[in-house]
């Protein structure tokens, strides 16, 4: 039997004004993906806090400070792999295959979790995840950009926020989800399904947290189907090689990559306060006043008020904000990440204020956090979408993936350094020497000294930018198509 040829992959952006035909997939697999990670992670400080057992089944939790610090050593591995997937995929296989590959570890990792709730199964379960999610992170990202040419290039800024909006979109439903099925989930069955339960009130309080990882283990398995499924819509940039490579990093690519490194490391400090949404804003939700009409809200799902705001913040600042404010003066993408700085010193300043009412014996009503996630909210919009886009185009077209590591790199660190604080000032006894309003008061300090400093980056930084070349549009492609031109064979 004649093996038929397999249909030809996308190669290269075409002079089109259209947006490109691969985008919705990535898109909808960016949505599957966040909502398999955000869900996971949104239960990670409660699961390690109350739900932890050891080898024999018996329980085995973390106290408060060990729970934070492990919660942002993983976050921290989690954006220092994409060095590696980056390298991959510049280097070697390109972005579309390193996708595919690292989504295996990152399917293994969910299971790994919704399998063993021991420290075993904890380990292994975020170390695949760590490799799997940081792996494919910087590939996702620049290949969103090398979907488009110079004609279409105007679409870039738009689809950067609508990408970030597919992150939110998933991320909003599984914080939501995850928390409930963690803690609600073994007390419905109970008492509507009694039969199940009967003699096995173990197994059904296991049921939580197998659930609780094992549903985004579900959304991850279809964010990679639907990934697969795109592959001969997407435009693929094949890799340049070790030699080009190698050539970009002491060349044009190393200058690059030395101007954005000052304006990453300011930025590794909006991170390692950005993600104590996940822990230190947990523990001080449990403190609170969580009920609202009648409802009490846990701590964990509280995360869901962020990609909630974000979902509403991105169209407003796209069309509403971002106008306004250019009628008065140009909004760079430097003026904006400063901006956000300001916003998450705003943030941290509420939080310390909710402290300072705790410490007088008050039980402050939760809204004072919704507060908080205004303004970290509006901060994530203006410096982490504003980075996103801002490190693809400035990286030269052999260092795109590569980059785009470095800029995840920036997350990485601001988590080492917000898991190095929280260890550090633990005590012989284990109490904190930074508690209270003096935590969020060091941290807002902090943003304020590098907000200064990032102002001298900024005014001396001079942007240059790489958009991937296009090719003439075939006569017949049909119009939506988004043109790329066919140079490459699927395997």
């Amino acid at each position: 039997m004649t093996r038929m040829p397999q249909p030809p992959y996308l190669a290269a952006p075409v002079s089109s004004p259209d947006m490109p035909a691969g985008i919705p997939y990535i898109v909808a697999n960016e949505a599957a993906e966040r909502f398999s990670f955000y869900g996971m992670r949104a239960i990670l400080v409660v699961f390690m806090m109350h739900h932890l057992k050891d080898a024999f089944g018996h329980d085995a939790p973390m106290n408060e400070q060990d729970a934070k610090g492990y919660y942002h050593l993983f976050v921290a591995a989690t954006y220092i792999t994409p060095l590696v997937g980056a390298m991959i995929s510049d280097i070697g296989l390109g972005k579309y295959k390193t996708i595919l590959g690292f989504s295996v570890f990152y399917c293994l990792g969910h299971l790994a979790l919704a399998l063993d709730d021991t420290r075993l199964g904890l380990l292994l379960g975020l170390s695949l995840i760590a490799v799997g999610a940081g792996g494919i992170k910087p590939c996702v990202s620049a290949h969103v950009g090398d979907q488009f040419g110079d004609t279409n290039k105007h679409l870039l800024e738009k689809v950067f926020g609508w990408f970030y909006f597919s992150i939110n979109f998933g991320a909003t439903f599984s914080t939501m989800l995850t928390p409930w099925l963690l803690k609600e989930l073994p007390a419905y069955l109970q008492q509507n399904f009694p039969q199940w339960s009967a003699g096995r009130s173990g197994w059904v309080q296991h049921v939580g947290p197998h659930m609780a990882f094992g549903v985004p283990g579900l959304l991850m398995i279809l964010a990679t189907a639907v990934f697969w499924m795109g592959r001969h819509r997407f435009v693929h940039i094949p890799p340049r090689g070790w030699a080009a490579a190698r050539a970009s990093v002491v060349g044009e690519g190393g200058r690059a990559l030395l101007k954005l490194t000052p304006v990453l490391l300011c930025v590794s400090v909006f991170w390692s306060m950005f993600d104590q949404s996940g822990s230190s804003w947990v523990q001080q939700a449990e403190k609170m006043n969580r009920t609202v009409w009648g409802y009490t809200v846990e701590p964990a799902a509280l995360q869901a008020i962020n990609p909630i705001l974000v979902l509403a913040f991105i169209p407003l600042f796209a069309y509403v904000v971002y106008p306004a404010v250019n009628h008065w003066f140009v909004l760079t993408p430097l003026r904006k990440v400063g901006i956000g700085f300001l916003l998450t010193a705003a943030s941290f300043g509420v939080c310390a204020w909710v402290e300072v009412l705790l410490k007088a014996g008050a039980t402050p009503f939760i809204g004072w956090q919704l507060l908080a996630y205004v303004f970290m909210t509006a901060a994530e919009i203006m410096v982490s979408i504003t980075c996103l886009e801002f490190s693809y185009t400035q990286a030269p077209h052999e260092m795109k993936s590569f980059i785009m590591a470095i800029y995840l790199a920036s997350v990485s660190l601001g988590n080492f350094f917000a898991s190095f604080v929280n260890f550090a000032i633990k005590t012989p006894t284990g109490a904190p020497r930074l508690e209270g309003p003096s935590y969020f008061l060091f941290f807002v300090l902090l943003m304020l000294a590098t907000t200064l400093v990032f102002v001298l980056i900024a005014r001396r930084y001079r942007e240059k930018s790489y958009i991937q070349a296009e090719q003439p549009a075939p006569p017949d492609l049909p119009p939506g198509a988004g043109g790329p031109v066919i140079t490459q064979v699927v395997p």
